[in-house]
């Protein structure tokens, strides 16, 4: 140890911190995964709890038909190019549809065989919000075979959808994270997935539960980032296109909600998200399974890129 001169200070502030990864690499990797196995361990705990909270049984069951091929629908702007140029596909397709596409003239045009609705504003706003209100009403009215997906904690489900042709599944909108092999247990009997930040999570997950192995992907433009913004109030702003264009009194619902968060959570919300792609990416993979982005200009990294007619 060096003897401090006279008049010499030791300032903690400068000194520099010890150099353990380079002094020591075998310690750094140890520390490493005891602190990566200890946070994982933390992790699983609080998903086992979770799961025992909140999941219930679920009712969706192995039933992938024709060539075990899907289609998901989601509702980005670049859907509506592929509604114009791919409709004839499209129709011969066992198509996934999700949130506000049974408002739209497309719904009873494509006749997507399934339906998935997550966000709990379906449910606890059926009688207040018009667009909600128009959505439920477009859902029931419903003339060919298809299957509508709902979380199994929304209670509302039964009876806004009793009495109509639809056959009503239930899946566990619940977050299941933790070790690898906790995971897939869990993913695997439905009982939870990766932390599910939007309803494209739930219907990835949904469509490899029923045994598809082939998942396409469109109008998954996530394109959040080149609309992001921050006015002078320190407000954040999130414009979200839709390919059915734009709705005045669902801009004003997102801007509120979006009004009420600073701009580092809006970012860790979209990671969350980017990152749970990546988790279904390998439950598909372990499932042999092909997710196929076929949405121009996607910012999804995790899934590879195809193009529907493929």
């Amino acid at each position: 140890m060096r003897v401090l001169r006279a008049g010499e200070v030791h300032s903690p502030v400068t000194a520099p911190a010890p150099q353990y990864s380079k002094q020591y690499p075998m310690m750094q990797g140890l520390l490493d995964r005891i602190s990566d196995r200890a946070g994982n361990l933390g992790t699983s705990l609080k998903t086992i709890a979770r799961v025992a909270l909140k999941s219930r049984r679920p009712t969706v069951t192995r039933g992938a038909d024709g060539d075990g091929t899907i289609v998901i629908l989601g509702n980005g702007p670049s859907l509506a190019t592929a509604l114009r140029d791919d409709l004839a596909l499209l129709q011969s397709s066992t198509c996934l549809a999700v949130n506000f596409f049974a408002s739209t003239e497309a719904f009873a045009t494509v006749r997507p065989r399934y339906y998935v609705l997550a966000d709990p504003h379906f449910f606890d706003k059926a009688d207040t919000d018009p667009n909600v209100m128009k959505l439920i009403a477009a859902l029931r009215q419903t003339s060919w075979p298809m299957t509508l997906f709902v979380p199994a904690g929304a209670r509302k489900a039964a009876r806004l959808f009793d009495g109509t042709a639809l056959r009503v599944e239930r899946f566990n909108f619940v977050r299941a994270d933790g070790y690898h092999w906790l995971e897939n247990l869990l993913w695997r009997h439905g009982l939870g997935m990766p932390r599910p930040r939007n309803v494209l999570i739930p219907s990835l997950m949904i469509a490899l539960q029923m045994g598809y192995r082939t998942i396409k992907v469109l109008g998954a433009d996530h394109g959040w980032l080149q609309t992001l913004s921050v006015t002078d109030d320190n407000r954040v702003v999130s414009v979200q296109p839709h390919f059915y264009g734009p709705d005045r009194r669902e801009e004003q619902r997102v801007s509120a909600v979006y009004g009420q968060l600073r701009l580092d959570q809006v970012l860790e919300s979209m990671t969350i998200a980017f990152r749970a792609y990546h988790s279904v990416r390998r439950f598909a993979d372990r499932s042999g399974a092909r997710i196929i982005n076929a949405t121009p200009g996607s910012m999804i990294d995790a899934f590879e890129r195809g193009h529907l007619a493929d």
